[in-house]
C-alpha cells in the first residue's frame, strides 16, 4: 500500500512539472498585433500619426509585458484571457492609427497634388515666357533645375514619400522664383502700361509721317520679331528679324548687346557689309544720349562705360543673335535695301499691344 501511494505520488509530481515546462500559447490577437505593428511601422506612423503611434507603441510594450508575466507563471496559475483582452484593444487602437494615417496622407497627397501642378503651369509659362525674350536663356537653368525637382517629387508622391515631395516642391519654388528674379525687370516693361504707351506714340508718329510725306518708313516691333515697311501709311512689307543677345531690353551702353528703342533714320547704306548688306541707324540720338547720361549719374551703368553706336539693319540671317543690330534674311535685305533711302525714318518698340503675348503669359504666374 505505501509503495502504490509513492508511486502515485511520483506519477503526480512528475505530470505537475511537465506541465510546468509546457511552451506557452501562441494567441491569435498576439500574432495579429505583431502583423500589425509591421503594417503600421511600413505605413509611415512615425511620420503621419506620430503621437498616436506612441500611445499604440506604448500600449503594445505593455501588452507584451503582461504576456510576458503570464508565461513566467507556473502552467496551472496562467490566465490569458486578461492578455487577449488588451491585445483586442490594442488592435482597435491600431485600427485607428492607420486610419488617421490614411487621413494624413490623403490631405498631404492632395496639397502636394495641387501644389504640383500649380508650379508645373508656372514653369510651363515661364517656358513659353522666355521664349519670347532672348534674355530667357538665362532663366533656362533654375528652369531646367526646377522641372528635374518636379519630377523627383513626382516620384515620391508614386511611393508614398508626401513628405518628401513636399520638401522638393519648396525647392522647386525657390528655383522658379530666381528664374523669375531674372526675367521680371525684362518681362515687366512689356505689361508696364506707360511703356507701352510711349511705344505706341513713336510708332503712331513715323506711321503719320509716311502718310503725310508720302514716303516710306520702317517699324520694329521686339516682341514679335517683326520689321514692317509703311508705304504712304499703310503696312508694305513685312519680315522676321532678329535682335541682340540682349535685345528686349533697351540699349543702356556700348557692349550691353541689347538694342535701341527709340525713333530713328536710316542714316547710311552699304552694299558690301560684313553682314552682306547694311543700313546703318543714327544711334544714339539726342534722347539716348540723355538717358545714358542720366543713368551714368545714377551709377546704374559703369563710370567707363560709352554709350556705343554702330547699329545697323544688316543681312545674315534673322535666326542669329545679334550684338544689338537687327538681322535679316539676305534675300529681304535685298528688297529692303532697294526700297529705302537714307533719311527713311524707323521706330524701334518693345510692343504696340497693350495686350501681348508676355503681357498675357504674365497674368498666369
Amino acid at each position: 500500500m505505501k509503495r502504490f501511494l509513492i508511486r502515485n505520488l511520483l506519477i503526480f509530481l512528475s505530470l505537475i512539472s511537465l506541465s510546468g515546462c509546457k511552451d506557452a500559447p501562441v494567441l491569435p490577437e498576439v500574432t495579429k498585433a505583431k502583423a500589425q505593428e509591421h503594417t503600421l511601422w511600413k505605413a509611415g506612423a512615425e511620420l503621419y500619426a506620430p503621437e498616436d503611434y506612441r500611445g499604440y507603441m506604448s500600449a503594445l510594450k505593455n501588452g507584451r509585458e503582461l504576456l510576458i508575466t503570464e508565461n513566467a507563471k507556473f502552467v496551472l496559475f496562467r490566465d490569458y484571457e486578461p492578455v487577449q483582452e488588451k491585445f483586442r484593444n490594442i488592435i482597435v487602437t491600431g485600427e485607428k492609427v492607420e486610419r488617421k494615417i490614411q487621413d494624413e496622407k490623403d490631405k498631404i497627397s492632395k496639397v502636394v497634388t495641387d501644389k504640383t501642378a500649380f508650379l508645373n503651369d508656372r514653369i510651363r509659362t515661364m517656358r513659353r515666357l522666355s521664349s519670347f525674350i532672348n534674355e530667357g536663356r538665362i532663366s533656362c537653368q533654375s528652369l531646367t533645375r526646377a522641372e528635374i525637382l518636379l519630377s523627383e517629387s513626382r516620384l515620391m508622391v508614386k511611393k508614398g514619400d508626401y513628405f518628401a515631395a513636399e520638401d522638393k516642391l519648396k525647392e522647386v519654388s525657390k528655383f522658379t522664383e530666381l528664374a523669375l528674379k531674372v526675367m521680371s525687370p525684362i518681362l515687366s516693361r512689356y505689361s508696364d502700361e506707360a511703356q507701352i504707351k510711349k511705344w505706341r506714340s513713336w510708332v503712331n508718329e513715323i506711321v503719320q509721317g509716311s502718310k503725310d510725306r508720302e514716303i516710306y518708313s520702317i517699324v520694329v516691333s521686339k516682341i514679335d520679331k517683326k520689321l514692317i515697311i509703311y508705304k504712304r501709311g499703310l503696312p508694305f512689307r513685312t519680315y522676321e528679324v532678329g535682335i541682340g543677345i540682349n535685345g528686349s531690353k533697351d540699349k543702356m551702353y556700348a557692349g550691353d548687346r541689347a538694342t535701341p528703342e527709340g525713333r530713328y533714320s536710316i542714316s547710311k547704306k552699304t552694299s558690301n557689309s560684313r553682314y552682306y548688306k547694311a543700313l546703318h541707324i543714327n544711334y544714339p540720338n539726342d534722347e539716348d544720349r540723355q538717358q545714358f547720361s542720366v543713368l551714368k549719374r545714377k551709377g546704374i551703368i559703369p563710370k567707363t562705360a560709352n554709350i556705343g553706336g554702330l547699329i545697323e539693319i544688316h543681312g545674315g540671317g534673322k535666326n542669329g543673335m545679334t550684338y544689338g543690330c537687327i538681322a535679316m534674311e539676305n534675300s529681304h535685305m535685298d528688297e529692303l535695301f532697294k526700297i529705302v533711302d537714307v533719311g527713311t525714318p524707323i521706330a524701334i518698340v518693345g510692343s504696340v499691344e497693350y495686350d501681348n503675348s508676355i503681357s498675357s503669359a504674365m497674368k498666369g504666374l
